[in-house]
């Protein structure tokens, strides 16, 4: 395996937000692992990966919806959403608050990593597109936002 290959992996695991990767090939393994950094949040709430990792894993949005109105966060990872904290907490966001740009919209739990998602635009929160809850796919809608 060359160095080319290597850094091909290193750009593959940055785009699909991976933290390790083992590949074994012609008998010789190689393994590569990204460090995660965690940083404690008030109150006791889960470990959250810091937002230098989630750097690498940035929200798509883009604009859709009735006449281009409409900004659509859609999940960077697959995981499970979470609209609050814990089960006993306040959802971060309903339909109808009125967000800012960074501004915690939801948890999106991957292999037992609360992933915290931020909205990207200023706007009013127009549709929450999934269930508490249940298993997101990497680029699926998690919310409409209208912006302001």
């Amino acid at each position: 395996m060359d160095l080319n290959e290597i850094k091909k992996l290193a750009d593959l695991m940055s785009e699909m937000a991976l933290t390790e990767i083992e590949l074994e090939e012609d008998g010789k393994r190689i393994r590569l692992r990204k460090e995660i950094v965690f940083a404690s949040k008030e109150r006791g709430l889960a470990p959250v990966a810091s937002s230098q990792v989630l750097q690498e894993a940035v929200t798509a949005i883009e604009t859709k919806g009735e006449e281009g109105r409409y900004a659509l966060v859609r999940s960077p990872i697959v995981g499970t959403f979470y609209k609050a904290a814990s089960p006993d907490a306040d959802p971060y966001v309903e339909i109808g608050d009125v967000v800012k740009k960074g501004q915690i919209l939801c948890i999106v739990e991957a292999m037992k990593l609360m992933n915290e998602i931020e909205s990207d635009v200023d706007g009013k929160i127009a549709e929450i597109c999934v269930e508490d809850g249940t298993a997101v796919e990497y680029g699926k809608p998690l919310f409409r936002i209208e912006p302001v």
